[in-house]
């Protein structure tokens, strides 16, 4: 009998405390607050990502949180389920006693207990009981009041009330609040979660074929609840998976049906932005009698067996490009041609080794906001300069850097070139190199200049030439001077085919006094420009152009280009340049594939938090009760009432209709010096 009771007691306790106010308002407010912070932290994103915004400390700190997928973290689910042990235990104590409220017109109500509270009123009425009562009851009905009358013998009581579903209204926003839970439960990724914690799942971090992924990194379409993944299909391919990213690694989450995309269509405004985009799509399925064919854009998503297909992106799906490779620091002019695909890789032997080639991304549209002066001189907003593609060359060691090389000469300042973009890291911004095109939009005359600077026995052969010319008539001159003369000329050349200026300035710092260094440097510049020149002239008079009477402002400026741009390959840091030549362009469709299970049941308990809420605010709980006693011959009316809403509003309804069944049962207003 004692532990019957013992145990009677805990079961109080915890009743009381899984019921208590302070601890679900407690857990409201913690679940808020982790839904802010997995409302404006984006969920499951890659660690890296999380390390250059937070740094390696903040980063371990949110990870060990679960901050970077709050809504699938246990510490959440906990919550979710002490909310609705709560709520539950609330609902569990309290509806009996709210239904029996609703039912109950509490007819026993004493004529005491009804005289002291805060509306009531009393009078001496001028009709018999048996009179009265019908008339009461009938104004109850019309003032939408459900009544019952008893007779307790020596008085009679006729109870009222309306606004009972304002009692409902509590039972079904405690209910809404536990549907809204098991809809979140069944639309989040608690049961990966709980897979995971398991050791069921185990998330893959390897990048290998989708084929090759082992069994605890894939669901099958029958074990899965909720889920949010992508796929990038390109044009003419189908898949029957869709990857989930989970934190630093990915899950396959396999389908019960294939999607294929037939065609890919995107529209963009003068701007070079997309303006809208669609993709045809063909779903398989052994339950489909012939395929299923639909179109999906952006806001217009395909619904099938549960599963929401939504146009989400687009990209490159494969395409196939043509390169030539035009070798740096070679003597001979000779391109060689490359066929690589799109998120593709290709070995690249060079001189300096061998390199690997990954191309990145293709773009057929590179839209560009033209300066004020050319708006005005073309009357167009935008320039278009054409394809490009972006790609990295990666040396043996493993070390890559990116680059970004347009396809056709780009205009700037009335001049031609072939930009080249390149940098080290993600977070740098590309620094071009202008390679300047010849009067036929080609990169082979600045490659045949730049092939000439290599050939030392054909450079040595116009440096001596230049120094005799320049020396001739001179006094004290022997060939030994001249010959020191023509090595230091091909001395500087070396540094600079090396490395441009910089080289050039790195050497004089080396070997140069400070006091004398700007005057070497200017010697320097000059008789570097004069070999480059005479180079040059060479390479004209090779192309049968006559400088017998100067060099044409064409010419001129070329050189001045070409100047500049081989100061620049050293920086560049590519043993090549890759020239894209020709292309076959193929799309690619990021479609995003959810399935929610539980959206109506989620949709149901807003629907019932809503209902509840109005019920509780909005509708006033309202009961009135008569007293009918006749005392020394006469008949005394009690009219008592209470409300919990909207007090003001009630204080006026009961005064009013006290003044109505006080006038109608005595014939004639009166003092109304008993209102309480």
């Amino acid at each position: 009998m004692k532990n019957s009771k013992q145990q009677h007691s805990r079961l109080n306790i915890l009743l009381e405390f899984f019921g208590s106010m302070n601890l679900a308002i407690t857990i409201l407010v913690a679940i808020a607050i982790a839904s802010v912070i997995g409302t404006v932290l984006q969920q499951n994103q890659p660690y890296n990502d999380y390390i250059i915004k937070f740094g390696p400390f903040w980063h371990e700190v949110f990870k060990e949180l679960g901050l970077y997928n709050i809504y699938g973290a246990m510490w959440f689910l906990i919550l979710l389920v002490f909310l609705v042990l709560s709520t539950g235990v609330c609902i569990y104590r309290n509806t009996p006693t709210m239904l029996r409220d609703m039912k109950q017109y509490r007819l026993n109500a004493r004529e005491k207990s009804l005289r002291l509270m805060h509306h009531s009123r009393q009078w001496q009425a001028e009709a018999s009981e048996k009179t009265i009562l019908p008339q009461l009851q009938n104004f109850l009905s019309n003032n939408g009041y459900r009544s019952r009358v008893k007779d307790h013998g020596d008085h009679s009581v006729i109870a009222a009330m309306k606004g009972t579903w304002n009692r409902a209204g509590y039972i079904f926003t405690h209910l809404g609040i536990i549907v809204l839970c098991i809809g979140a439960f069944l639309d989040g990724t608690f049961s990966l979660t709980i897979k995971e914690w398991t050791g069921r799942l185990v998330p893959e971090t390897r990048d290998i074929r989708a084929d090759q992924v082992p069994d605890t990194a894939r669901i099958k379409p029958d074990e899965s609840f909720a889920f949010r993944g992508s796929i990038s299909l390109p044009e003419g391919t189908a898949t029957n998976i869709v990857f989930l990213n989970i934190r630093d690694g990915y899950l396959v989450q396999e389908l019960p049906f294939t999607i294929e995309l037939k065609d890919f269509r995107i529209e963009h405004y003068a701007s070079g932005q997309p303006k809208s985009f669609e993709s045809d799509i063909v779903i398989r399925d052994d339950q489909l009698e012939k395929p299923l064919e639909a179109t999906i854009s952006v806001n217009h998503p395909l619904i099938y067996r549960g599963y929401a297909m939504y146009q989400a992106s687009f990209g490159d799906g494969g395409s196939q490009l043509k390169l030539k490779a035009w070798p740096f620091y070679s003597r001979k002019l000779q391109s060689l041609d490359i066929d690589v695909r799109v998120l593709g890789k290709r070995s690249i032997k060079t001189p300096a080794g061998e390199y690997t080639l990954e191309v990145d991304n293709f773009k057929m549209f590179n839209i560009f906001p033209r300066s004020e002066e050319e708006q005005k001189k073309t009357g167009h907003k935008y320039i278009n300069y054409g394809p490009s593609f972006t790609f990295k060359l990666r040396d043996s060691a493993g070390v890559a850097k990116e680059y970004h090389n347009y396809m056709l000469p780009v205009t700037q300042k009335g001049r031609r070139y072939f930009l080249s973009g390149m940098r080290a890291a993600v977070s740098e911004p590309f620094r071009y190199l202008h390679i300047p095109a010849d009067k036929n939009d080609s990169i082979q005359r600045f490659m045949r200049f730049h092939a000439m600077l290599q050939d030392r026995p054909r450079i040595r052969k116009i440096a001596e030439e230049s120094v005799r010319t320049a020396m001739q008539g001179m006094d004290n001159v022997n060939d030994k001077m001249q010959q020191d003369v023509v090595t230091s000329m091909m001395n500087l050349l070396a540094l600079f085919n090396k490395g441009g200026y910089v080289a050039i300035d790195a050497d004089i710092k080396h070997k140069v006094p400070k006091e004398r260094r700007v005057n070497v440097a200017t010697a320097y510049v000059k008789i570097l420009q004069n070999l480059m020149q005479n180079v040059f002239l060479t390479m004209l008079h090779d192309e049968g152009i006559d400088t017998s009477k100067g060099v044409s402002d064409e010419d001129s400026f070329f050189f001045e280009d070409a100047i500049s741009a081989l100061a620049g390959i050293g920086a560049y840091g590519a043993p090549m340049y890759l020239q894209l030549s020709d292309f076959k362009h193929r799309e690619s469709s990021g479609i995003q594939i959810t399935r929610h299970p539980g959206t109506t049941i989620f949709y149901l308990g807003c629907l019932m938090l809503i209902v509840g809420i109005f019920m509780m605010f909005y509708i006033s709980y309202q009961r009135l009760w008569f007293v009918v006693k006749e005392e020394d011959g006469k008949l005394k009316l009690l009219f008592a009432g209470s409300a919990n809403r909207n007090p003001r509003d009630f204080d006026a309804s009961f005064k009013e209709m006290a003044d109505k069944v006080e006038a109608f049962t005595t014939g004639k207003l009166t003092d109304h010096s008993q209102d309480r």
